[in-house]
């Protein structure tokens, strides 16, 4: 092992923020951490609901397992499952260290509900700015520590060299070397028209990932938040607001969730979403209702403040009336294929949060489990990330071997703007599904150029990761060939004999960058 290590860590959310702040506290580890934005643009900003970990004596990490393995659809591997519960409460702790402020009620902790959980486990800060809160804190700590950090940094694709993923090439072409390169850059929910995810969603460190020849997996397993309000931009409101007591309705004033699930609005997040989809195509495409008035305005300001300001932002008083609502693009199940420790398929390279799949959240993630995976498993990575570079350890037979993602035919390029692949991507790999929408997505997308542009700007390079995340999705979901979670198909509406992860890797058009490909390297 060398003197110093140097770690590369892309990405600012609370799973790049922790397994930054981890390394840089190892001795003989240095640490960049680069993120395209500012240092506090990422999901986990905008996210509001909490973090479901056991507080409370009543409550038991058994119960917390066996929540997310029923939400996961039989798809969940349960050991990362276990790993997340029993780490969460020192993962939380950790986070209270480091000045993270959860709401306290008489003196103990609060304590949300939200759908699935059977216990009321999820700690909030601000009401509804759980993740601004956590991503303040972490913010705040990595400007004081050992970091060095460089905003508004777009690393572009990964270098690599006899196999070993060895850096970073940037948006200026200067390459920056590491020993271990470790992505936390988040989801993809630009990939859709409608989706809860800020604008840097755009897929970054999966699609460099997969061109450098890495395994992904379960990319079909896209999670649609049933509640987003149905303005323009689709700001999530919360699912602990129906935690709390509110209820959906259709058109007409009827509580149609009691007919499509007996848990209702608390019902698994596919479960709901679909049904609103189902509602609301019955109507007309027209949005159902929230209905939060028996909360009243004062509770609901209080509680939701975040929310609240957004609601009434478009004009709407959700506590004397009902507000519009309609599904969006919220998470992706699927990522990088990783072990237990973030290690991925190519030595060098590790992957952390929403940008990784070890099939902790199976076929539906619970709700809450996201931030708490980025505290766990952002503390966890960096066992690996300070060990000398190799590969993800075996996984077991539930993973299925990769299916090829076909090169593009570009001999006649089709020229595919961002609004037309998000419309595709809506209409035939949204939350209903079926086999000739994909064989049309597939088709399409085999004919769209997915090469990253020369000397492009920030948004050019975000298209073709885009492009290039979208082709390996509908590949991924047109060969999983069931209804599963997330994935909904009307011509197979009932799940498989078997559960299995999906797998896919790129076909080789050009060699992975190497080391001293590119002029100007930084060390």
């Amino acid at each position: 092992m060398p003197d110093v290590r140097h770690v590369v860590v892309v990405g600012s959310g609370v799973a790049g923020l922790t397994a930054a702040l981890e390394a840089a506290a190892r001795p003989g580890v240095r640490v960049t951490l680069l993120t395209k934005a500012d240092l506090v643009t990422s999901n986990t900003s905008w996210a509001q609901g909490g973090v479901a970990v056991v507080t409370d004596p009543a409550d038991s990490v058994a119960s917390h397992v066996a929540d997310t393995l029923a939400a996961g659809a039989g798809l969940s591997d349960e050991a990362a499952v276990e790993v997340l519960c029993a780490a969460g409460p020192d993962a939380v702790a950790a986070l209270v260290r480091r000045g993270v402020r959860f709401d306290v009620h008489q003196g103990e902790l609060a304590r949300g509900l939200e759908a699935a959980h059977s216990h009321g486990r999820i700690l909030h800060a601000g009401g509804d700015a759980t993740g601004a809160a956590i991503s303040d804190a972490l913010v705040e700590r990595v400007r004081a520590s050992d970091v060095d950090v460089r905003e508004r940094t777009m690393a572009v694709d990964l270098v690599v060299d006899g196999g070993v993923v060895r850096g970073v090439v940037l948006l200026d072409g200067t390459v920056l070397h590491g020993d271990q390169v470790l992505l936390a850059t988040g989801g993809a929910g630009q990939l859709y028209p409608y989706t809860t995810n800020p604008a840097v969603a755009t897929g970054d460190g999966l699609a460099m990932a997969l061109r450098a020849g890495a395994v992904a997996a379960d990319l079909e397993l896209y999670q649609f938040h049933p509640t987003a309000l149905a303005v323009p931009g689709s700001p999530l409101v919360s699912e602990a607001v129906r935690g709390e007591g509110a209820v959906l309705r259709a058109a007409d004033g009827h509580r149609f969730m009691f007919d499509v699930h007996p848990d209702a609005e608390l019902a698994p997040r596919d479960v709901v979403a679909r049904g609103i989809a189902e509602q609301m195509a019955r109507q007309g495409g027209a949005p159902v209702l929230l209905d939060a008035t028996a909360l009243g305005a004062d509770f609901l300001a209080r509680r939701f403040p975040t929310i609240d300001a957004s609601v009434r932002s478009f004009g709407l008083d959700w506590g004397r009336e009902p507000v519009p609502v309609a599904p969006a693009a919220h998470y992706f199940m699927g990522g990088v294929r990783t072990d237990l420790w973030g290690r991925t398929s190519l030595p060098g390279l590790l992957a952390v949060g929403e940008v990784a799949c070890n099939g902790l959240h199976g076929a539906n993630r619970l709700a809450s489990n996201s931030l708490l995976e980025g505290a766990v498993y952002g503390r966890r990575v960096v066992e690996a990330a300070v060990a000398a570079p190799r590969a993800a350890d075996d996984v077991d037979e539930s993973w299925a071997a990769p299916v090829l993602v076909p090169s593009a035919d570009t001999d006649d390029p089709l020229p595919l703007i961002r609004t037309d692949l998000q419309r595709l991507l809506w209409d035939t790999a949204g939350l209903r599904r079926d086999e000739v929408g994909l064989r049309h997505a597939v088709e399409t997308l085999q004919r769209v150029d997915t090469s990253v542009p020369s000397g492009g700007d920030v948004k050019a390079v975000e298209d073709a990761n885009l492009r290039t995340v979208a082709r390996a999705l509908v590949v991924s979901a047109l060969e999983r060939r069931e209804s599963r979670g997330g994935h909904f198909r009307t011509d197979a509406p009932a799940p498989g004999p078997v559960a299995r992860h999906s797998a896919v890797v790129l076909a080789r058009t050009t060699a992975p960058r190497r080391v001293g490909a590119t002029a100007g390297a930084a060390c």
